[in-house]
């Protein structure tokens, strides 16, 4: 699928289909407004205690306006859940595709997504509510993440870059290393460079995932 039909399903997917889906760009600002403002509000607040008023009135926009896009609080934190999952995938996705190799790539995934988190720490509470409030876009995010890392290892493994026997267990373990190494140093605390974690968590997958000798 190419980037553009990808940028077209997801505004399917962020607008809740059909003919809520924006046309103009106004409607796409509008959208993108409503999405940030909703970020915030659930990220501080919950989504049980998040409200739509609430979302409208971080976004400076009229109640009404909230329902030319979304049906209900539901609707949009759903399509939040996709939409940070695809900005996650947005922003990662060329530092991965301008490194020289696979295990290059893999550092460079983590050091971007670490960056990322620094400046939307209400990520992990949203997806983490997810869970609950909407338990297939839960594991879509992560199923969908785990997807684009196997496909990189095993382009990295037919090259000779990383060990022939990658797997989707090698795929999530790389996830769970990231998103952990997310937490700590993104959300909790930025008392550590991220360079130096990357290198770190680089060196890790450097002796783990080398080819085998003999």
């Amino acid at each position: 699928m190419g980037e553009e039909a990808a940028g077209a399903d997801r505004d399917t997917a962020v607008a809740g289909g059909g003919d809520k889906t924006p046309r103009t760009e106004r409607g796409r600002r509008t959208l993108r407004v409503l999405l940030d403002a909703a970020a915030v509000e659930f990220g501080e607040r919950g989504f049980h205690d998040a409200s739509i008023s609430g979302i409208t009135r971080r976004a400076g926009v009229a109640l009404g306006s909230f329902y030319t896009y979304f049906d209900s609080k539901d609707a949009v934190f759903r399509a939040l859940v996709t939409d940070m999952s695809a900005q996650v995938r947005d922003h990662v996705a060329p530092a991965v595709r301008a490194a020289p190799d696979g295990l290059a790539a893999e550092r460079a995934g983590l050091a971007q997504f670490i960056g990322f988190v620094r400046d939307h720490k209400e990520i992990y509470r949203i997806i983490d509510e997810a869970e609950f409030v909407d338990a297939d876009s839960f594991r879509r995010h992560y199923a969908s993440t785990a997807e684009r890392i196997e496909a990189r290892l095993r382009a990295a493994a037919a090259r000779g870059e990383v060990r022939g026997d990658v797997s989707d267990v090698h795929a999530w373990a790389v996830m769970g290393m990231n998103v952990f190494l997310g937490l700590r140093y993104g959300v909790w605390a930025e008392d550590r460079g991220i360079d130096d974690v990357a290198d770190q968590a680089a060196a890790l997958l450097r002796d783990g995932l080398a080819p085998r000798k003999g």
